[in-house]
């Protein structure tokens, strides 16, 4: 059954026994061939694209003891893309991009045009109610940045 001859000096690797070569062999070419290479492939392409904007995006939200420090890493967004929403003590980050995406064949006249939309966004609920007057927003370098002053409530006293 094996194909290693006890006499081979020049062979230095033992070989598989031959059911087992031939299952190797074909589980090598399944997964090298067509259709499941380009399976493969479209795969590795999809965990290569370090933002797609339709997944969501990155939001940290720190307490320093006066404030706190909401930031949102959107790396190639443009700030005219990013919209803040305020809603009692809701914050919402929303990330909106709109293209027009135009393919032109002179040689067959094909002419293709589509508009893609892309949209993600974000809520972070903070313990207390959100001064929409008292927030600043930055946004430099990919990095939003939104600091929210912490407001002191009033203290009841308790009667006994």
């Amino acid at each position: 059954m094996s194909s290693m001859l006890p006499g081979d000096k020049n062979n230095h690797k033992p070989q598989l026994p031959e059911p087992f070569r031939d299952i190797i062999k074909t589980m090598n070419d399944f997964f090298t061939d067509k259709p499941m290479r380009g399976f493969l492939q479209s795969i590795d392409e999809f965990f290569k694209q370090p933002f797609p904007i339709g997944t969501g995006f990155q939001v940290e939200t720190v307490e320093t003891g006066k404030e706190y420090i909401v930031s949102a890493e959107l790396p190639g967004i443009k700030k005219e893309q990013i919209q803040l929403n305020i809603t009692g003590n809701y914050l919402t980050i929303s990330v909106e991009n709109q293209e027009l995406e135009t393919e032109e064949n002179d040689l067959t006249r094909v002419y293709h045009r589509k508009y893609v939309r892309q949209q993600a966004s974000r809520t972070i609920a903070l313990p207390q109610a959100i001064n929409e007057k008292s927030i600043k927003a930055s946004y430099r370098d990919g990095l939003l940045q939104i600091r929210i002053p912490q407001e002191k409530g009033r203290v009841i006293d308790i009667e006994e």
